[in-house]
This record gives structure tokens, sequence and C-alpha cells, in this order.
């Protein structure tokens, strides 16, 4: 039997993090979930309330959490599924689920970018990831965390690169597609921070979530969150996607692996061909590109497919059977649970078995270089 790798799941954030964690001078404006008087929890982000009565915050950390929104206002962090943030539950779900190694991402904290003070960021992404590698070491073998980078400060950036990769032995390390900042991420000013992923040969997952006041793709228009959380990670990673390979970000670092995560794989086919054909026609204005975006993606991009998508066999006949992960999304409220991984063999059967192969096991160990 193959061993199963989910790129993408999570963790729920307990409040060790920001009240034992987290650095004193900090702690008041950590992201958090405080209980109020009435017995409901709320979100604070720098010191502000930012709960939102059709947004409950533990409803969409809960599985199917959003679908009954009466029921989701009487959900609290109490509700939250022990697998999200007990590392010995957490390897009970997997084991039930047939999953041998799980890669984790954050809950809250995938809204990191929203402390905007640079000093903050930098503490508050040091509080995670130390936490995450303390959950992680409960099953090193089987857990594996990836560390958020506080990247409004690119210097505070590398040096946080290098003592996750180093000293808390992270595989990983990821970042928001939106701009940090009003930058890019395919600012120049970022070369440092890509330039040392590369020498440290650690690959870095864009990764979006909704609720965030981070420039973000259908803002302006789309409150309600059934339709903002629609639009708001394809739309970014397109955009990222876009940055980061006609910005030149993967034509400069040429050894450098980046992910584009939890927005699906059926954009994929358009966004190529948009993309190619602008630079079939208009190549002068990328004159760092040297090959088409589509070989770029090929040889440096990965993306996770969503297990209920039909548009998988079309976009792996594209040449990106090497390309596609697969993210179970617990315990988010929109992940299959129980019998994801079912759903996604289900979802693979339509492909020849060596595609099957490298999209449970061997893409995943090769981006995150699990060995």
């Amino acid at each position: 039997m193959p061993t199963i790798v989910d790129a993408d799941g999570h963790i729920v954030e307990p409040p060790a993090v920001w009240n034992e964690y987290t650095e004193p001078e900090f702690r008041e404006k950590m992201i958090q979930v405080r209980r109020n008087r009435d017995g409901c929890d709320e979100l604070f982000i720098m010191g502000e309330n930012r709960s939102r009565p059709n947004l409950p915050v533990a409803a969409s950390v809960v599985p199917g959490g959003l679908s009954d929104l009466e029921k989701a206002r009487r959900l609290t962090w109490d509700d939250v599924p022990r697998g999200g943030y007990d590392p010995h539950e957490r390897i009970k779900v997997m084991d039930s689920e047939g999953i041998d190694i799980a890669v984790l991402y954050p809950s809250i904290f995938l809204l990191y970018g929203d402390l905007t003070e640079p000093r903050l960021q930098a503490a508050a992404c040091r509080a995670y990831s130390n936490w995450l590698a303390d959950f992680c070491r409960a099953c090193p073998k089987r857990l594996f965390g990836v560390a958020p980078m506080p990247i409004l400060d690119v210097d505070e950036a590398v040096r946080e690169m290098r003592r996750v990769v180093k000293e808390l032995g992270f595989k990983a390390v990821f970042v928001r597609p939106n701009p940090f900042g009003g930058r890019r991420l395919n600012d120049p000013a970022y070369d440092p921070f890509w330039r040392e992923a590369e020498d440290l040969g650690v690959p870095v997952a864009v990764h979006s979530s909704f609720g965030t006041r981070m420039p973000t793709m259908g803002a302006d228009r789309y409150r309600d969150p059934f339709f903002f959380h629609m639009v708001c990670h394809p739309f970014e990673q397109q955009a990222a996607c876009m940055d980061v390979i006609c910005g030149g970000v993967v034509a400069r670092f040429p050894r450098l692996r980046v992910a584009f995560l939890e927005s699906g794989i059926g954009w994929l086919g358009y966004w190529l061909d948009r993309m190619d054909s602008h630079y079939e026609k208009m190549h002068d204005y990328v004159p760092w590109m040297k090959k088409k975006p589509t070989e770029y993606f090929i040889e440096q991009c990965y993306l996770t497919l969503d297990p209920d998508e039909r548009t998988l066999a079309a976009m792996v006949a594209l040449g990106v059977e090497r390309n596609v992960l697969w993210g179970s999304d617990y315990p988010h409220f929109d992940c299959t649970f129980p019998g994801v991984v079912r759903q996604v063999r289900d979802a693979i059967g339509v492909l020849p078995e060596s595609a099957r192969n490298r999209i449970l096991t061997e893409n995943a160990i090769r981006f995150y270089n699990l060995g």
C-alpha cells in the first residue's frame, strides 16, 4: 500500500498559543479567541473584536460547522474536534481515515497578515511555530508543520525561515497570496526571502483564507461569507500564480518550489493557456521570462485538488501529473470527514495508476522533501 500524504491539513490553535507561547509584550494584540459574558467566543486581532454574526469563529473549524447558521452561532472553541489541537487525537483521526502523514497549516493564524505591525507579526509567527513544533514532536515521523513567514519585514522573515528550518526542523514555510504592505509576491524586495528558501531547499506554500482585511480579490464587492469564500481562494491564488511565474520569481530562482493551496485545480488549464497566450503576444513586457509560463509551472509549481472536483482528468492531461497534491482540510467546516481519503480515491480513479500514486504520495513527498 502506498504511503498516503495529506498535503494540506490544519490544526486549530488552543489558548496556549496566545497565552503561553507568545512573548508577554505582544499578548494583548495577538490573534486570539476570547469568551464574552454571554458564553460566546469572539475573535480578536490587534485588540480589536473582529467577530461577525454571520461568521461565528468556532463554526469555521468544526466539520460542517457553517451548514446550519443557527447551530453555528452556538458553537464555541470547546466544540473544536480534539484532533485539531491534540496530536495524539490527530493520529487517531489519521488512522481512521488511512492517512499516514499529515502536513499541517493554521486555522485562525491564517489571518496573521492582518497583524500590520512588523514586530508583532514576527512575534506571532514565532509563537505559533514554537507551539506547532511541540505539537509535531509527539509523532515526528507522521506530523509535519508549516511555518508562517512574517514578510512585512523581509529581513525578519529570512531570520525566521532559518530558525524554523535549522532549529525546529520544519520542512516548509508559507505566506499568504495577498499583498503584504502593498507588495505583491514578485516585488524585488522579496528576493532575499526567495533566495533563502532556494538556498535552504525549503518549499514555499501559498495559502489563503477568508475573513482577512488584507487586500483581497472580490472584497470590494462581496461581503457575505458564502460569496466571499467562493471567490477569494481561487482568485487570489490565480493572481499569486501569475505574480510568481510571470513576475519572474521562479525564473530568478530556478531551484525554488512553490505550491498554491486550497483553491482547487479546475482554474489551472484556463490560467496556463491565458498566461502562455500573453507571453507569446506581449513578451517584451516580461523580458525576464525565457520559457512559457506552463513550462515554469510544470518544473517548479504545485497545487491541490478539491476531492469533489470534476475537471481533474482534463487538468492532468495538460501534463501536470507531477504537480498535483491533495489535502484533507480537516477539521475546517468544508472538509469531508469522515471519508476524505475514500473521496480522493474516487476522484483520482479516472486517472492512470501512475498519476494516482503521484497524487496520493509521491508529489507531496517530493514537494515537502519528506524523504
